[in-house]
């Protein structure tokens, strides 16, 4: 799945998409950070969505989140179409 800038995200591993807004997601990219598990893919861009994985990383993204939820759904359905699942 395209996140923007040249950089991709596996579409199977995508558990959530969120807004930057409050406290809460503010918490959740300190976390990650601290951790290791935070991807920056905004290219210097201001963050406007969050992608969670199953594996725990939070990849920020300048492309907003409406635009991820369709991009995502679509690589969903061309996977199932193909017979891969998702």
């Amino acid at each position: 799945m395209h996140i923007g800038f040249d950089n991709q995200a596996p579409h199977w591993r995508v558990t959530a998409i969120l807004t930057p807004r409050g406290m809460a997601a503010k918490r959740l990219r300190d976390e990650a950070r601290l951790a290791g598990r935070l991807i920056d893919a905004t290219s210097g861009r201001r963050v406007r969505s969050m992608v969670i994985t199953d594996a725990n990383q939070v990849i920020l993204s300048a492309v907003g989140p409406e635009t991820l939820r369709d991009r995502l759904e679509l690589e969903r359905l061309k996977a199932e179409a193909e017979g891969k699942g998702a």
